[in-house]
């Protein structure tokens, strides 16, 4: 079933996506509606991710334009050594064969994921949400009529409706060949395919991010970096939860109740540590815990730092691997920041909002790897890829 199709073939698939997305606009708007309708919960989070509207769809469509102008990210060239016997030795990118994905809430994963799966040559099993059923089988049906007009057989895209129950059982004992699986979600999510799954798993999803300010920062660039950070979109893990300040920043008490005051009129709830709340008369972190937490919501904690090597110790100890930026307009205090800090994108005076894959340039990702193995940050096109050695010889034994 994966042999490789041609890339003519899989560009006319996605071409024939996008004018599909474009044509059924408005019915895939009544069908979200639907799973709006149906969802109970009270999850700001979740609900923002579930909504289908315009502006979504038109970046499901440009996903689909990006991916098919695209190189092809298979069969490129690594590593090429001549051997002294006369073989020749080469290394070359493949695919990795079937990925599964498991998400929650966001129907644009079935398009963005299930694109850069079938761009990269895997076949790609979708395991969404039941919050998003409607939309998803919507988007499934679209992705059968594109691989159908274009005579590619339709198990290339592969929806698993299933439950808790299932799920385990699949990740178990798969019904079928899995290569990788991607986790999409909240930290219970991903415990859940971590302690199940028996094929590799790249740990996708949990933010906790860091801005400094350091001595030398642009205030006016601090407050714009920080408010954007936190209030552009609380429901993804881009966002920001942390803020430490620099107290050998001149005026730093003044900043601090700016900032407060900028995220309280935002309606964000902000707590501090000790010197924080004393000095802006906030309500005072309750246990140092709290650090280790992605929000998701409509929070910020702010502290206090007494020097850059401090800053870098703390947010290697609490953040989630992901995104921290430093706000300065010393070149050198931010190279050092960061060379020092362990996350998978590293900033300096820019929003932590802009780690994705399509403002990176890799148009879209299938997921936000935490992970150092294989790949880290934003996984594009060109990282859902192995390798592959091929030898060339005459006849050579050893």
């Amino acid at each position: 079933m994966n042999h490789l199709l041609p890339i003519e073939k899989r560009n006319a698939v996605l071409s024939r996506m996008a004018e599909l997305l474009e044509q059924e606009r408005a019915n895939l708007k009544t069908i979200n509606q639907q799973d709006l309708n149906n969802y109970s919960g009270d999850d700001l989070a979740m609900e923002k991710r579930l909504l289908v509207d315009d502006a979504k769809i038109d970046g499901m469509i440009l996903s689909m334009q990006q991916l098919a102008s695209q190189e092809d990210p298979i069969g490129v060239e690594r590593f090429n050594f001549d051997h002294e016997n006369g073989m020749r030795i080469i290394n070359k990118t493949a695919a990795f064969g079937t990925i599964m994905i498991i998400y929650e809430s966001r129907p644009d994963v079935t398009v963005e994921a299930g694109g850069i799966a079938f761009k990269s040559g895997n076949k790609i099993l979708l395991k969404g949400g039941k919050e998003s059923l409607q939309s998803n089988l919507k988007i499934v049906e679209l992705w059968h009529q594109a691989l159908k007009e274009n005579n590619v057989a339709t198990a290339w895209v592969e929806y698993l409706n299933y439950n808790r129950e299932e799920t385990q059982a699949f990740l178990e004992k798969p019904t079928q060949k899995v290569d990788l699986i991607v986790p999409r979600g909240g930290e219970k999510l991903i415990a859940f395919v971590k302690k199940h799954a028996t094929c590799p798993v790249i740990i996708s999803g949990r933010g906790n991010n860091f801005v400094y300010v350091n001595k030398e920062a642009d205030l006016k660039k601090a407050l714009d970096i920080i408010i954007n950070g936190k209030t552009s979109n609380i429901s993804v893990c881009n966002a920001l939860d942390k803020v430490l300040i620099d107290t050998n920043l001149e005026n730093w008490e003044a900043f601090a109740k700016k900032i407060i005051t900028e995220l309280q009129q935002k309606n964000v709830t902000v707590l501090g540590d000790e010197s924080i709340s004393r000095v802006a008369n906030i309500p005072q972190i309750e246990s140092d815990l709290i650090w280790y937490e992605e929000f998701l919501d409509y929070k910020i904690v702010i502290g206090t730092t007494n020097s850059d090597q401090e800053a870098i110790n703390k947010i290697n100890k609490y953040c989630g691997g992901h995104s921290a930026s430093i706000i300065t307009k010393n070149d050198a205090i931010a190279q050092e920041f960061m060379e020092n800090v362990d996350t998978a994108a590293v900033y300096q005076n820019a929003s932590t909002r802009f780690t994705d894959g399509g403002q990176f340039g890799l148009g879209g990702e299938l997921a936000i790897s935490t992970d150092k193995l294989h790949q880290r940050g934003p996984i594009g096109l060109q990282h859902l890829v192995t390798n592959k050695w091929y030898i060339y010889g005459n006849g050579q034994i050893r």
